[in-house]
């Protein structure tokens, strides 16, 4: 997953330091290596007066573009508003980025506040007539004016985002459009401060060790631990971070402790207390389609998709429709299976959403000979990370050194440079692995710095990769299972659309791209993380450095595809549920609950496996606006990766370098300066099929 801060926000020039600011660091140029955010010096009380300012100086630039007495044209009005708000810009990635990584209640009152201000101040931007009037002068020239590719893309892109927006309403409707914005806004940041401290708020506590049985030693070591630093010694914590509950679902033997920890996973946001998401969803699918409405769309859906590859719900709906049977039918397969199992070892009883796990590594021990705690010893995290990086150098010869004179926010954090085969420094890279209490759940990837020119100079990105990955537990360090191990590899391809971005205008550069693109460029380095040609250089065990057996490459090739139609299952239906909520027509309030359990029975969503996000903390649609109304991006994506890297297959050779740099040239330097299809085609020198994906997830 990647994200991208969603209000406008764009780069120009430094700022220069005010009189009686001095000590606030986002008043001046960052004194620090690279120019990266002297993460030391920010204190929680600088961000207030600083978003203050950010803001007011933007609006003056602002106003002196649409008030400019020159003719519009492309460099005193598009470009121009391109290049406004740097402090802003900074501001925003610093705080933004921490309030997800490392969160406070200060921050969180700070959000609070600057949230409908940013808002207010995007609207006024968006809704200035004066400057849409040369926006739109503009763009009424495009066809006569001399603009290169990437400037007659960031013409249409700006045009359209104020039509978007909403700069062609009425006075009225502009008006209403404000108030529905700024209720948004607080009401996503509501629903992902409600998560959080639901996620943190239960802990499974165990003083019994029969109640720990079937348990991985490393899992029970990083309980005790989390127990003992909770004041509970002599116990064991178990939590809802997905290092904790994940492999406890896969391993533990006591079916009513799973079904406790799952309940607890699947009611965060609707358990009827002041952290209820309920009403707080129900706010927003009603806003949205009210927004849509007063845009000119019939549907929320209408107008998100609008913007990406799929364009309308009904091709969403149609892709997922291909999937949906064939998924059904290999995850009814998997079943039979697995009840066939269970009613051997436990008696007969139909299986729960609690036992799929359970029973799909007893399978696979059974099947294939194969545990995912057999893997872990050979995937120490700083073994999988030189792996990440020997995968690039093959692929695009760039490697990695860290870099240890940047400040960090938080001491598990680490950074690294990235430099091209030519030498070029291409950006940073910081890192940071392990749960927290004030990190939210999940991966993703974010950019405190985008890519872009400046006087005809390569700005680098700096880019961060936030996860939460099994932590070193009793002088052993950090052992990632294989979801983990594909969760690197896929960020990572994140930050690889950022290093290599290679565009003038930062809106246009690295991901900033339709959001059922965004996903190929990530999911495709999945491919390459438990290859064999790949594992043999990297997957060495943590205590021997043994490279790992044969034998056991060849049980992960074998096992790969069982599983498929649960996981695809339980994504799918995540997705129909997203879509579901998005073409709603009627701003009436909505019953969540009734709403969500109508929309899976339609599918006829088998009882025993849940959506992969139930409403209630389905943060990807309704903390943010990253994936409302695109869940679906990922399997859609899939297919453009699945096909991609099956050219690299035919070769025989899944390190071909001319391939990589095809890759490279033609879509990862681009960003977003040309229509997906467009890049893509020119890389695979046709459209995509859908075969290589049905064969992987073993459908056809």
């Amino acid at each position: 997953m990647f994200r991208k801060l969603s209000f406008i926000m764009s780069i120009a020039a430094a700022a220069t330091a005010c009189s009686g600011t001095g000590s606030n660091p986002f008043f001046g140029e960052y004194q620090t290596p690279h120019e990266v955010p002297p993460f030391d010096k920010i204190k929680t009380a600088h961000y207030l007066p600083a978003f203050e300012e950010a803001v007011k100086r933007q609006a003056a630039e602002v106003e002196s573009i649409a008030a400019s007495a020159q003719a519009p044209d492309f460099a005193n009005t598009i470009e121009a508003l391109e290049l406004s708000g740097e402090m802003l810009t900074r501001v925003q990635h610093v705080f933004f980025n921490l309030a997800e990584a490392e969160t406070s209640p200060e921050m969180d009152n700070i959000a609070e506040t600057v949230t409908p201000m940013l808002s207010k101040h995007t609207d006024d931007i968006l809704l200035n007539a004066q400057l849409f009037a040369r926006i739109t002068a503009v763009y009424a020239q495009r066809d006569s004016l001399s603009l290169s590719l990437e400037q007659k893309k960031l013409l249409e892109n700006t045009y359209k985002d104020f039509v978007r927006g909403g700069a062609a309403l009425s006075p009225e409707s502009k008006e209403k459009l404000r108030q529905v914005n700024e209720q948004l806004s607080t009401l996503l940041l509501r629903f992902g401060q409600n998560l959080l401290s639901e996620t943190n708020a239960f802990q499974l506590v165990i003083d019994d060790t029969s109640d720990l049985s079937g348990l991985p030693k490393s899992l029970v070591d990083v309980a005790a631990a989390t127990a003992e630093a909770d004041g509970k010694t002599g116990k064991w914590v178990f939590t809802l971070k997905n290092p904790s509950i994940m492999p406890f679902l896969q391993y533990s033997d006591s079916r009513p402790l799973r079904e406790k920890m799952l309940n607890a996973y699947a009611s965060r946001g609707n358990n009827g207390n002041d952290k209820d998401n309920n009403e707080v969803v129900a706010q927003i699918v009603s806003l949205r389609v009210q927004k849509a409405n007063l845009l000119g769309y019939e549907t929320y859906a209408d107008y998100v998709l609008e913007d990406c590859m799929a364009k309308n719900p009904q091709n969403v709906y149609n892709m997922l429709g291909q999937l949906w049977e064939p998924a059904l039918r290999k995850a009814a397969q998997e079943q039979q299976e697995q009840q066939a199992l269970a009613d051997k070892s436990a008696g007969p009883s139909p299986l729960s959403a609690a036992d799929w796990r359970y029973y799909e590594q007893k399978i696979k021990r059974q099947s294939y000979s194969l545990d995912d705690e057999q893997l872990r010893p050979y995937f120490k995290l700083e073994n999988v990370r030189e792996g990440i990086f020997t995968l690039v150098e093959k692929l695009y010869g760039v490697t990695f050194t860290q870099v240890t004179d940047v400040p960090v926010y938080h001491r598990d954090v680490v950074c690294f440079g990235a430099n091209d085969g030519n030498g070029d420094f291409l950006g940073l890279i910081y890192m940071d692995f392990f749960p927290r209490s004030g990190k939210r759940g999940g991966a993703w990837m974010t950019d405190f710095r985008e890519q872009r020119y400046h006087n005809g100079k390569r700005v680098t990105p700096v880019i961060s990769l936030v996860c939460n990955f099994s932590p070193p537990t009793n002088g052993a360090p950090a052992l990632l299972t294989p979801d983990e191990v594909e969760t690197f590899f896929h960020e990572f391809g994140h930050a690889l659309h950022s290093l290599f971005s290679d565009c003038q205008y930062r809106s246009l550069a690295g991901t900033n791209v339709p959001r059922d693109f965004v996903e190929m460029l990530s999911q495709i380095m999945e491919n390459w993380a438990f290859r064999p040609e790949l594992l043999s250089l990297y997957a060495k065990h943590y205590e021997t450095n043994e490279v790992i057996p044969a034998d056991l490459v060849r049980k992960i090739t074998a096992a790969a595809r069982y599983g498929q139609g649960f996981k695809t299952v339980e994504y799918l239906a995540a997705s129909w549920l997203d879509m579901d909520y998005h073409i709603v027509k009627d701003a009436a309030k909505i019953a969540v609950q009734q709403f969500e359990k109508s929309s899976m029975d339609k599918i006829r969503l088998t009882p025993s496996i849940l959506p992969r996000y139930r409403t209630t903390y389905f943060n990807h649609i309704f903390s943010s606006s990253a994936y409302e109304a695109g869940y679906y991006s990922y399997i859609w994506s899939e297919v453009l990766d699945a096909d991609a890297f099956d050219q690299f297959v035919k070769t025989g050779n899944v390190f071909d370098k001319g391939i990589a740099t095809a890759l490279r040239k033609c879509i990862l330097e681009r960003g977003g300066t040309e229509d997906a299809m467009t890049l893509y085609k020119r890389f695979r020198g046709g459209e995509p099929s859908i075969t290589p994906l049905l064969e992987r997830r073993g459908l056809k």
